[in-house]
């Protein structure tokens, strides 16, 4: 696609159907789909363009820059963020049975447990700012980081806890939509 097409944009893709475009990242377009939800989508995609919305000059979103602000900030600080536990489970409790009927079951706020969740996440982000400040060998430094994004790939099964998709653990990227 040879034309840069701005938010508010409408689009049909071969395989997701008819979209808006609401945001654009450096990688491509994200854009919900009436029947998919929301993907990226590459810009070298060819998309039929239904409405062209031209784009803004900045493309870097006032959200973009309060992030990347606020992460800055909390890593200086030494604070950490304040990660909501998405509403349907606020209130709730995690309830661990045994297979066992003579044990009895273990049962935990999920607001308690998931403060556990966000704990162990800070804490690898924090040893991950460390093995990159760290004098260790080029080679070993991509190690450590492979071995804690294989981590957070793990961890992945939490997500449906937090409310905010910005906040979920990532393990290794797979390739954006095309």
């Amino acid at each position: 696609m040879d034309i840069i097409l701005g938010i508010g944009s409408r689009i049909r893709h071969a395989e997701f159907g008819i979209g808006v475009i609401i945001n654009t990242k450096s990688t491509g377009y994200v854009v919900t789909f009436v029947e998919t939800g929301i993907k990226i989508v590459k810009f070298d995609t060819v998309l039929d363009v239904i409405e062209e919305v031209e784009p803004d000059r900045d493309l870097i979103s006032l959200f973009d820059v309060e992030q990347s602000l606020a992460r800055i900030l909390q890593k200086w600080m030494g604070t950490t963020e304040v990660v909501p536990l998405g509403d349907k489970w606020k209130g709730g409790k995690l309830i661990l049975k045994p297979g066992r009927t003579d044990l009895a079951p273990k049962e935990m706020p999920i607001d308690v447990f998931f403060h556990k969740i966000v704990m162990v996440r800070d804490r690898l982000r924090v040893l991950e700012q460390r093995v990159n400040a760290s004098s260790l060998g080029e080679e070993e430094k991509v190690n450590l980081q492979q071995y804690i994004t294989r981590i957070y790939g793990s961890l992945t099964s939490f997500n449906l806890l937090f409310k905010q998709t910005e906040h979920y653990f990532t393990g290794e990227k797979t390739a954006v939509e095309s």
